[in-house]
Parts: C-alpha cells; sequence; structure tokens
C-alpha cells in the first residue's frame, strides 16, 4: 500500500471569477480534516498557506489539542491533530515527503469540475494498494485548486457528485466523502449491523 498524505491548499486556488487568489484557514477546516485523515490512516495532513501570519494560527490549534487543555479532555482528538503540518507551499509539503520517505510524491488532485482524463476512485484506490510510491492528495479551498497545480497533477480524480445538479460541497466533507471512497474497509454480506 502506497503511504498517503493530503494537503488543504490555501494558494494557488480560485474565486468564483476563475481569478487566482490565497484563502484564510479556518479552525473547523484543520481540525475536521485531521479526524478524517487520521480514520483513514493518512500519514500527514499539510496545511498550505503562504500568509505566514497563520501559521502560528495553525500551531495554537495543533498545540491546544496536542499539548494544551484540549489533551486532557479529548486525547483521541490529540491523535488525529498531530498529523497536521503547516507550510508555504506545495513544494514545500512535496519536499516534505520527499525527504520522510525517500521518494517524490504522486500527486493525486481533486476538482468539483468535470472535464477530460479524470481517474475515478475504484481505479486510484487500486493504484494506492498497488503501489509503493508514495502519495500527496491536494484539496482546494475556494472555488478550487488553481490550473497551474492541476496541470502538475499525476491523476485529477472524478468529481463528487450527488443525485441532484447542485455540486457546492464544503472542503470538509469533500474530504471525507474522497478518504472514505478511497480507503473504506469494505464489510462483508454476512456481517452483523
Amino acid at each position: 500500500m502506497s503511504t498517503v498524505y493530503c494537503a488543504l491548499v490555501h494558494h494557488p486556488v480560485v474565486d468564483r471569477q476563475g481569478e487566482e487568489v490565497t484563502t484564510s484557514v479556518t479552525n473547523l477546516d484543520v481540525h475536521d480534516i485531521a479526524r478524517s485523515a487520521r480514520t483513514y490512516g493518512l500519514k500527514g495532513y499539510f496545511v498550505v498557506s503562504p500568509i505566514e501570519a497563520q501559521h502560528p494560527v495553525v500551531q495554537r490549534i495543533v498545540d491546544h489539542w496536542c499539548s494544551g487543555a484540549g489533551r486532557h479532555r479529548f486525547p483521541e482528538r490529540g491523535e488525529a491533530i498531530a498529523l497536521v503540518r503547516v507550510c508555504l507551499s506545495v513544494d514545500d509539503a512535496i519536499a516534505e515527503i520527499q525527504a520522510e520517505e525517500g521518494k517524490t510524491p504522486r500527486l493525486v488532485v481533486t476538482s468539483a469540475k468535470a472535464g477530460p482524463n479524470r481517474t475515478s476512485y475504484a481505479e486510484e484506490a487500486e493504484l494506492l494498494r498497488a503501489g509503493s510510491q508514495p502519495t500527496l492528495l491536494l484539496f482546494g479551498t475556494g472555488h478550487g485548486l488553481s490550473d497551474r497545480v492541476l496541470k502538475r497533477a499525476d491523476a485529477c480524480l472524478e468529481p463528487i457528485q450527488g443525485p441532484s445538479n447542485f455540486n457546492h460541497l464544503s472542503v470538509r466533507a469533500a474530504v471525507a466523502i474522497t478518504l472514505d471512497r478511497l480507503f473504506a474497509v469494505k464489510s462483508s454480506a454476512n456481517s452483523p449491523i
């Protein structure tokens, strides 16, 4: 099985008009995505923001749950938050993974937009099970990853689609759904409910 990391990218992402922007870090995204990452066995979760003034905000969240008052009240939450790493760019996240794993990670991106050359969740799950190269799953804030990030990808997952034509999930929900589709343990038909 591949070693998998994820990153929540705050730059470069696009706004509603398609212009490249930088978004703000939010407490809920740091917190909830870490819990999903831990549940599905990821090795690390990068919060990517070029705004250095936001890095201490992320660190305060990590400190609260890993070594502060939160650690004693909810120790399992600290176990998840310990996966969080903050960095300035996608390239910094790639470099950290390369230093740790000894290999450059595959980049797998997500997008709510349909397009050519999309990889199904089943195909990607199979690649992750069979592979030995580390993988970095990239999720964009705002209205998604910029084209310059998408073009670097080794794979782009198909969009998450429900039965309606509404397609504007929170990034926290999209991460949880994606990780479940890629890593969920299949239950047997005979297992009790």
